[in-house]
């Protein structure tokens, strides 16, 4: 007999599929974004049958929540410079211009080679083998932490962690640098239920975030997850123009911008300035360094993700011409 969870499994991996084609193809712009959402919940939902929550959770907090709500942002934004905002037949109009088809067809090619390349990769790969686990485990007791994960991110690996930080940090500084001024779009209406909900939603988010991070040392969690699920506060308090972003607001900004790369690379600084390699955290010390690492580098995350979704640097009228004059 067929377990279950096979067929669930393939009827799964083939909704995903289906759902990535029908995001490409569909025209109408709100429709695409729906349909991204589900793909990213989806894929959430089979990173969970991978046996991969921490990933699951990233996919879920930031892949779907964070990146659906800056496409909805987008989206709303296109309208209004477009003057469709108002319009009742706006939601199946496509406020861009047609891309050419030797741009598809080039972006098609690439794409085939892509996943040539990963299929290539995925059939030569060797079926069987150790892996990292025993390693892993075998070096757990000098990491810090109980979680195997929480241990690879922020001690044996934490190079590659240190800079998916910095990747965030050089998004936002593009972003304020592209636009700046004052936002004068509309804030979008939100019904009457939004204030009930507030009060129940952003209490909880913030606990659910806290608990993300404090939870990634020996369980699924951590600064990222945390961060993102953070951030989602600060996009309800923005989409509901609660928070209107300031001119006077910036230095705070930029502090916490820098918050969590600037005291991840002084630890690896400081570590390596006592006789070991950067992030060869002393043991005695390791857990309190990690912790330390974690919590400002959620506030870093959390204040860069509503950032970007904010959109522009708060420049108050007419100091952007003064800037461009000297």
């Amino acid at each position: 007999m067929t377990d279950p969870l096979v067929i669930f499994d393939l009827l799964l991996g083939l909704s995903i599929v289906a759902l990535a084609l029908a995001v490409l193809s569909v025209r109408d712009l709100f429709a695409a974004i729906v349909l991204f959402v589900i793909f990213g919940l989806l894929s959430a939902l089979a990173w969970v049958r991978l046996s991969a929550p921490d990933v699951a959770l990233a996919e879920a907090a930031i892949g779907t929540g964070v990146t659906g709500a800056l496409l909805l942002k987008t989206l709303h934004h296109l309208r209004y410079v477009t003057g469709t905002l108002d319009r009742p037949e706006a939601m199946n109009l496509t406020p861009v211009t047609p891309v050419p088809m030797p741009v598809l067809w080039v972006n098609a090619a690439f794409c085939g080679l892509i996943a040539l390349g990963l299929a290539v990769a995925f059939l030569e790969a060797p079926k069987v083998g150790p892996g990292f686990d025993a390693l892993v485990a075998e070096a757990m007791p000098a990491s810090g932490v109980d979680h195997p994960v929480t241990a690879v991110l922020l001690n044996f690996r934490a190079y590659d962690t240190l800079m998916e930080v910095v990747v965030l940090l050089a998004a936002v500084i593009a972003v304020w640098q592209v636009e700046r001024g004052l936002s004068e779009a509309p804030a979008p209406h939100l019904g009457e239920v939004w204030q009930g909900f507030a009060r129940l939603a952003l209490p909880a988010i913030v606990v659910v975030g806290t608990y993300l991070l404090w939870v990634g040392a020996e369980a699924p969690g951590g600064a990222f997850q945390g961060g993102a699920v953070l951030a989602s506060v600060g996009l309800l308090l923005l989409l509901s123009r609660f928070y209107v972003p300031q001119p006077a607001h910036r230095g705070i900004a930029r502090l916490a911008f820098v918050l969590g790369t600037g005291v991840f690379s002084a630890v690896a600084l400081l570590v390596s300035g006592g006789g070991r390699v950067a992030f060869e955290y002393p043991l005695e010390h390791a857990k309190t360094l990690i912790l330390l690492i974690e919590g400002l580098v959620t506030i870093s995350i959390a204040v860069t993700l509503a950032a970007l979704f904010h959109g522009r640097e708060p420049v108050a009228l007419g100091e952007e011409e003064r800037r461009n004059d000297t």
